[in-house]
């Protein structure tokens, strides 16, 4: 058995997280996180190992305690710790943000709300693009959080725990080895052009036409238009991939269909009481000149605000 800790950048407060379904995946229960931790498999270079995390509790002093059954040695913890790191956002320092936007009209009362969130991810984009593939255009989360699951069991890694069987994340080298028809029989599975998709991006990798480094490090304009250019990522789903790397810049280009303004740009604007469709760039930058360096950061307070909105209107029904 392997224990350790990671200190967080602070403010941290982990457990804000657990109100938001969608940074779970299927084996996920939130409500027993905050008791029995969070447990998932991780990626390193050769295998894939259990781990579970617990969080302390402090945002001012942010810290992770880590339990593995496996006995790993300090270069695999320390490989470990790069998609922990990732995956709870460790080391994305929010602190000059609290500073810019705290008199921003609409950001200004949601990190004063939301003091110490910030978002989850998965353990590489691999992962988050292959869930935003198989997920988009569902409206039944469940059902689509399953069929990730699905991919996984039929295609990762599988870790025994003695009770079960646990599905790791797929490796691009594994997924390709499935057809998009493969993927389509799972029950149940995605649509035979989604699984097209998420093959055509393991294969973009292993061929060397995609760099996964490249992508998680590139200058936000560059990963956005690079993403967008990879089958089955449109302009939301780039910009949706953005918000979850190892920093917190962004940028939300304008996405005009027939004179509507669609995505995440349309949602900034009716945040900031504008009109999404008649509202120039100029104005844009604007209404988000507070959020500076921390677009991603900025959008992830007005969706936990979101969720949070929809979770007291479902009880109050």
């Amino acid at each position: 058995m392997s224990i350790w800790t990671l200190k967080s950048t602070p403010p941290h407060d982990w457990f804000l997280c657990l109100d938001i379904d969608q940074y779970f995946d299927h084996e996920h229960d939130p409500e027993k996180v905050f008791e029995e931790g969070f447990t998932r498999p991780i990626p390193l270079d050769d295998r894939d190992v259990l781990i579970t995390t617990f969080f302390n509790g402090d945002p001012e002093n942010p810290e992770f305690h880590f339990e593995s059954p496996e006995s790993l040695s300090k270069d695999e913890i320390k490989e470990a710790n790069k998609s922990l790191s990732r995956i709870l956002g460790t080391n994305i320092d929010l602190r000059p943000f609290y500073e810019q936007a705290s008199d921003d009209p609409v950001l200004g009362p949601l990190l004063k709300e939301y003091y110490g969130f910030k978002r989850m991810a998965r353990a590489n984009l691999f992962e988050d693009t292959v869930n935003r593939i198989v997920q988009m255009r569902l409206s039944h989360k469940p059902t689509a959080k399953k069929m990730v699951f699905n991919v996984r069991k039929n295609y990762g890694s599988l870790i025994n725990t003695g009770s079960e069987n646990i599905p790791a994340w797929p490796r691009p080298h594994q997924l390709i080895k499935a057809t998009p028809m493969s993927i389509r029989q799972l029950d149940p599975g995605p649509t035979k052009r989604k699984g097209e998709f998420i093959i055509g991006f393991a294969e973009d990798l292993l061929s060397g036409e995609q760099d996964l480094h490249h992508l998680e490090t590139c200058p936000p304009n560059e990963f956005y238009d690079t993403i967008s250019n990879v089958r089955g990522v449109g302009p939301t789903s780039a910009q949706q991939l953005m918000l979850f790397r190892e920093r917190p810049d962004a940028v939300f280009p304008s996405n005009k269909k027939k004179g509507k303004e669609k995505g995440h740009r349309r949602w900034i604007i009716l945040n900031y009481d504008g009109d999404p469709d008649n509202t120039s760039e100029e104005e844009f930058q604007q209404m988000i000149k507070n959020w500076e360096s921390y677009e991603a950061a900025g959008l992830e307070f007005l969706f936990i605000d979101w969720v949070m909105s929809e979770k007291e209107k479902q009880q109050n029904k």
